[in-house]
């Protein structure tokens, strides 16, 4: 009796398609991957703090502009709040730390603290049209707020210095003792303060949008009406977000008056410093980590060498043209884009809780 023919196994085509590789979380590959971006990063911080002062003092706009950014992205990144008046948090979070040191001879470094709280409150109480409104009508009323702040800065001229500016001495600036730092060195002392509170706020945002806050956040503006039968409280999900949002981007206008010393509210913190921020956030890449540090260096580079090649409207030309690339090319942004193209061929997963630590849970 015959055999049924049974036909030999095929073996995989060799030009088949394969998957991305998969790394857990906490395995050793994504330590060694963490740890090479952490000593690739500390090169750059050290690097820079060997530059000259011009371009010391370019690095230490772009930390600057990324903690702004950073406070913007918490609100129109992460929770969906359209904003294009942050410009107003950074002016206000400038003057806080230009009128303490000023006519009440506070130590900048105490004014820091001092104008997160400011436009913590001030972040809190423009937040609340966001209960009503969304949308482009909550842009219009970030934009007034905006656009009222140089007026708001003029009215108090006695204490602001109206439309002639403030102006900070470079005496009252002079780097503390313990810094180890001399008046001579202040531009070195302002890097290293700026980089030290860019980390610190990095670090804060990513444990924030890792845990159940940022997870709410997320959900609000995933889908308002799915987050509220979560049990999730929209009205308070969305001003302490605004709240959050205005203090971290006020803590970098209050590095940013130690930085440059003088302040104009019709030059640094007019409408376009705000769109100039939301323009960052674009290019880097909304709710993404990453994506304002990115977005800073396009906000203080791409004008820089801009105006290198030529004169006039051609670095305002230039910055639309990346923009219009960035867009067309990354809708996501920069960092969007290249977290898109790293998932094609690295996919990190959740790690695996042991044994031990789900009969604990359990």
């Amino acid at each position: 009796m015959l055999e049924p023919r049974t036909e030999p196994a095929q073996a995989p085509a060799r030009n088949a398609k394969r998957g991305p590789r998969v790394i857990r979380r906490g395995s050793r590959p994504h330590t060694a991957m963490l740890g090479v971006g952490a000593v690739l990063a500390l090169l750059v911080i050290l690097w820079g703090g060997q530059l000259d002062p011009f371009n010391q003092g370019q690095l230490t706009r772009v930390a600057i502009f990324a903690i702004a950014i950073a406070g913007l992205n918490i609100a129109t990144g992460y929770i969906g709040l359209l904003s294009v008046g942050h410009s107003a948090f950074f002016g206000l979070g400038a003057y806080t730390t230009g009128v303490l040191v000023v006519k009440y001879e506070w130590d900048p470094l105490m004014t820091i603290p001092v104008a997160l709280v400011v436009c913590l409150v001030v972040g809190l109480l423009v937040g609340l049209p966001a209960l009503r409104i969304r949308g482009l009508y909550l842009a219009m009323v970030t934009l007034a707020f905006g656009v009222a702040f140089p007026e708001i800065v003029a009215h108090f001229d006695d204490l602001t210095g109206g439309a002639e500016g403030m102006t900070i001495r470079r005496q009252q600036l002079r780097p503390p003792e313990w810094s180890g730092f001399t008046l001579g060195e202040r531009s070195q002392w302002v890097y290293w303060l700026c980089v030290v509170v860019l980390l610190i706020v990095m670090w804060v945002v990513h444990n924030m949008v890792r845990g159940r806050y940022g997870m709410a956040m997320i959900a609000v503006r995933e889908n308002e009406i799915a987050a509220a039968s979560s049990g999730i409280n929209i009205a308070v999900m969305k001003t302490t977000a605004f709240g959050v949002s205005g203090a971290v981007t006020g803590v970098g206008g209050s590095l940013f008056a130690m930085y440059i010393g003088s302040l104009f509210a019709e030059g640094s913190f007019t409408l376009l410093a705000g769109i100039t921020l939301l323009i960052g956030l674009v290019i880097g890449g909304e709710a993404t980590r990453s994506g304002p540090l990115v977005g800073a260096l396009a906000v203080v580079f791409v004008p820089y060498y801009a105006g290198e090649l030529g004169q006039g409207q051609i670095a305002a030309v230039l910055f639309a043209v990346v923009l219009i690339f960035v867009i067309f090319v990354a809708p996501a942004g920069i960092v969007g884009g290249i977290a898109k193209a790293v998932r094609k061929v690295v996919v990190v997963t959740p790690r695996i809780p042991r044994k031990s630590e789900g009969t604990q849970q359990s």
